[in-house]
Order: structure tokens, then sequence, then C-alpha cells
């Protein structure tokens, strides 16, 4: 069915709602819009779906959440009714309609005879993850856009052990979705259906959540010497961090001053341009408070509470937003020394962190003799390694991180947890004034240990129902005749991820990686840097990523430039 007739299709239905019925009559004499609506169908994705807000398959509305959810339906009935009377958590963000969605994916599951637990309010990422675990469900729901702009919204499933959905089972949710041609095909509960089936997440929840966080803590003695008279100054950025961030940190004895003026659950996000805490911009407020009350510190989290972004006072006395793979660096740091100095660092320790991940991770985890683990981006992979070490015992994760600003410490979440890594961060502030420096100062004595890296990354906006495929095909191209140098620096090895195969450039010889595999080329240099080229798999972006080393920032910064010209060079040619 072509796109005219799908959107006419739709809105000749006598099923479909009035508010979708007013929308798409409002774009009849817009043809470039039609064919966005329904020129395509959202794709179901490793990590759910995301899209702009709106009517039509392409976008995020009632009956694209209600179809996946019916794909999901039918993967929980095949698995039998143990599996659905385990049921389903759902959670839910502060995004337009993310509470809609909700109930239409309970409504769903209830329609087929599965139970679901609907969180009450707001709750993070984190919270879903830990409820699945906590609950017992076999899969969780996650009505999110994460960190995206205001009139984006997702749709993310998780599997019984609390990390996204496996690839695999991934595939069997999808080959049922695609199956189901008729949107608004859902079939509705009855006053019955919803009594018997739907209930709301219980309140232990929350509480066991908090609990394992305190599980968590490193620096008790610091905390009570300097908690109650830090300042440091923490926004939600309108997002669902609010009650989780405020309620762990009181827990655990520290005080934070929270902007007021972002507290609010706005689905405008009215108050920054977009709600990704990664960006200076997004943290202004925070900073102007923390230059008030002399504060040193400022914490963002973005919608979902997932990431954390982090600015610090540096040595001029100005507010520095630090990059994800900066506070992932002082956090990996901060824990191994912690657990080090009290004797509580396994023998077997791990840490996992994405490949496209700061390159300073690895002379970090050598130093404490930990060993390093490297995955394809996406958390669901750190959580699959704490899965497989949970079985056969023979690494104990103790940190896992992302350069997009996620975090874990514990097992009690299979995801990026913006909440636990508020909690260690407002404690490494205290642990540092303890022994009587900042966090900037920290971070400058590890560049002096280790040797100074600068990490970048940036993103090539991609439009049109084609994005996702002229992305692909660029990194496609980059495989066919790998470069041997950018600029003045020589590559020593490819890595195709696709085929899971890295090939030494000096010698020819070919190895597994021994990797998932994913859509993405890297060229590690002679020089110790690192080049990365990937298409997102949630938003239409070619992302790049540069981990440069050097002797100090200034060389860092002439070399990554030089490497920035070479690499767009490059994609120039692969575009033709």
């Amino acid at each position: 069915m072509d796109y005219k007739k799908a959107y006419e299709s739709w809105l000749a239905d006598a099923r479909l709602n009035a508010e979708a019925k007013q929308e798409l009559s409002a774009i009849a004499t817009d043809e470039k819009e039609i064919e966005y609506s329904f020129g395509a169908e959202l794709e179901f994705g490793t990590a759910g779906m995301r899209g702009i807000i709106g009517y039509g398959t392409n976008k995020m509305n009632v009956y694209t959440v209600s179809r996946a959810t019916m794909g999901l339906s039918e993967f929980i009935k095949g698995l039998g009714q143990e599996a659905m009377d385990r049921g389903v958590a759902i959670s839910y963000d502060t995004r337009l309609k993310s509470d809609v969605f909700a109930r239409a994916a309970a409504d769903v599951l209830a329609a087929n005879g599965i139970r679901a637990y609907v969180f009450s309010d707001v709750h993070p990422v984190p919270m879903l993850s830990f409820a699945v675990r906590d609950l017992g469900t076999i899969a969780g729901i996650m009505i999110t856009a994460s960190h995206n702009p205001k009139q984006y919204n997702g749709y993310k499933v998780y599997g019984a052990d609390g990390a996204q959905m496996s690839p695999e089972d991934t595939k069997v949710v999808v080959n049922s979705i695609q199956k189901i041609t008729d949107y608004l095909s859902a079939p509705v509960p009855t006053a019955e259906q919803r009594k018997k089936y739907i209930s709301e997440v219980p309140a232990k929840v929350d509480k066991n959540y908090y609990k394992e966080l305190t599980k968590l803590t490193l620096s008790k003695k610091a905390v009570k010497a300097c908690g109650k008279d830090l300042k440091l100054v923490y926004t939600p950025v309108h997002g669902s961090g609010y009650v989780p961030v405020t309620t762990i940190l009181k827990k655990i004895g520290i005080n934070a001053t929270v902007v007021q003026e972002q507290v609010a659950k706005d689905p405008e996000f009215s108050t920054v341009k977009v709600p990704n805490p990664e960006y200076k911009e997004t943290l202004t407020m925070g900073i102007k408070l923390a230059e008030k009350i002399g504060a040193t510190v400022v914490f963002g989290t973005d919608p979902d509470s997932d990431r954390l972004g982090v600015a610090v006072k540096n040595d001029k006395g100005e507010f520095e937003a630090l990059s994800g793979n900066q506070v992932g660096i002082l956090l990996l740091d901060y824990i191994l020394t912690r657990l080090e100095e009290d004797g509580d660092l396994p023998k077997n320790a791990a840490v996992v962190k994405s490949f496209v991940t700061t390159g300073m991770a690895k002379p970090i985890c050598q130093k404490f003799g930990v060993t390093l683990f490297e995955v394809p981006v996406g958390f669901k992979f750190i959580g699959e390694k704490i899965k497989l070490w949970e079985r056969d015992h023979s690494h104990t994760f103790v940190f896992g991180f992302e350069e997009s600003c996620g975090y874990l410490r514990g097992t009690h979440a299979r995801d990026k947890d913006a909440v636990v890594a508020s909690m260690l961060c407002a404690e490494m502030v205290c642990y540092y004034t303890y022994k009587g420096k900042t966090v900037f100062d920290r971070l400058n004595e590890i560049y002096k240990t280790y040797g100074y890296v600068l990490d970048c990354n940036v993103s090539i906006q991609y439009q049109g129902l084609n994005a996702m495929k002229e992305m692909n095909a660029v990194v496609d191209a980059l495989k066919v005749a790998p470069v041997k140098h950018f600029d003045i620096y020589e590559v020593s090895s490819f890595r195709d991820y696709s085929r899971d195969e890295k090939t030494d450039l000096v010698t020819g010889e070919k190895s597994p990686i021994g990797s998932p595999k994913t859509n993405c080329v890297y060229y590690e240099l002679k020089n110790g840097s690192f080049v990365c080229v990937r298409p997102s798999g949630t938003e239409p972006k070619l992302k790049i990523y540069y981990s440069v080393k050097a002797n100090n920032k200034a060389d860092a910064e002439v070399t990554l430039g030089k490497l920035q010209t070479a690499v767009e060079e490059m994609l120039a040619k692969a575009k033709k």
C-alpha cells in the first residue's frame, strides 16, 4: 500500500480516534507531511522504536504503540501461561503522551490475558529495569525517547533479566509485529480484564531499589564529614529523575540544592533547547544557581534519568561541562581506588565499556589489575556480560559505562542508571573535598598519571525517509578499501564489526574481534588513538568518534583537528 492509500485508509476508518482524525485531516494538502507520516513504518530495532509524536505508520502514537505491544504479546503467549502470569512491568517518563502510551500498552496486554504492572507516576529507566527483576516479570516496557528533542517519544522493551531485550528475542517480536498490517486492530480489554490483569507496581519496589543503592556507597566517612555542608546543584531538567535522585542523596546524607524552575514535569522542556545533559547549555540554569550559592559541581539528568551530565569549576574558577568520557574516567578511578583502599576489590574484578568509549579506561584498569571488556554500543551488551558472569562466576562486575553519559555500578539494574551515578558522583565530591581537593584537581591528576586523552564525537544529521539506509550505505562504502592513514597519522589496524573481523594493515593478517556484529568501522592508529564511524541505531545520525592520545591538551587539539579534516574527506568520497 502506498503512502497516499495508507493515509486515506486511516482517515476513512471509523475506528480512528477524534484527535487522529483532526490531525490527519489538517495535513490533507501537505503532500510532504503525508509521505513522511505514512511513507514508512516506524522501525522496531534492538532498542525498540523511537519517532516523532503524531499519527501515521511512521510516527509515535497509540496505534503504533499498540501494534508493537501486540507483537510483544504474541511473543509472551508463545512462552506459555507461566510467562503470561509473570506479566510485564511498564514505566514512562515526563514526555508528551508517555502516560497515554503506557496505558495503551497495558490495555493490549490485558486484552491478551497478560498481567501488566504499571507505575502510578513517572519513573526512570533504571527503576523500570529494577522492577522487572524485583517483580520477576517476563518483560518490561519503558515509554521514553531519552534525551531527544521534545517532539519525540519512544518504546523500549526489556527482557526478564532487566536488560534491553536480546537481539534474538527482538527478532521474534519484530516478526510478529510485521504480520500486523491493520494498525487499528488492537483489541480493547473489557472492564473485567482491566481489573484482573492491570495493577500498580507495588510501593515496595521503590523501597527495595533505594535499599540496593545504599549498599553501593563507598565513602561513608567522607560523606558524614562533608555531606551536609556540601554545595552541589542538581537539576532533573523536567524529567523523571527528581524524586529518585533527591531521595537517594537524602538517604545517604548528602545535601543538594535543586533548580526549582526545572522540577516541574514539563513535556515541553520549556527551560532548555534540548533536554540532553551532555550539553553545557542544558545545565545553564544549574550553573547560574551554583555560581550564586558558591557550589563547585552541577549535576543534570535527562527525561528518563538514565544519563548524567556534570559540570565542575575548573582551575580558572569557571564552570566546565565534562564529557561523558571524563565523568566515566573519574567514576572508574574513584570506584577502583575506594575498593582497593578498603580491601574490597575482587580478584576477578571486571569493567565493561562500549568500544567507542575513551581509550583512557585501559591504562586505569591495568593499574588496578582489573580486566577491561569492550562491547558494541548499547547498554544491553553490558547487561549481557553481567548475566554471563552471574552464571559462570568468571568475573565480578564492578562498573560499566558508555561515552554518552551512561554509567552503572551494581547489578540491581541492567541499563544506564543516572540515579546511582548521581549518588556516586556526589559521594566522590565529598571524598575529594575530605581529601582537600576538587574533582577537577583529580581529573588533572589522572591525565598526569596516564597521559592526556582527548575524546570527541561528532554527529552528522540525515533527513528523510531513506536516512537510515543512506547512513548505512556510507559505512558500507568505508569497508571496501580501508584508509591507511589520516593526514600524518598511520592506521595500524581496521575493524569491521559487521564481519566481526580485524585486519592488521601492516601484515594483512585477519582475526576475529570477538564481538556481536553491528554496522561499524573502527580505525586503530599507531599512536594509540582511534577513529570510529557508525550509524546511530535510534536516530538519523552518522556518528564519528575520536579518542586522541597526546602529551597535553594543546597537542591533542591540533591532532584532533587534523583527524577531523581527514575523516571529512574520507566520508565525502564514500558518499559519491
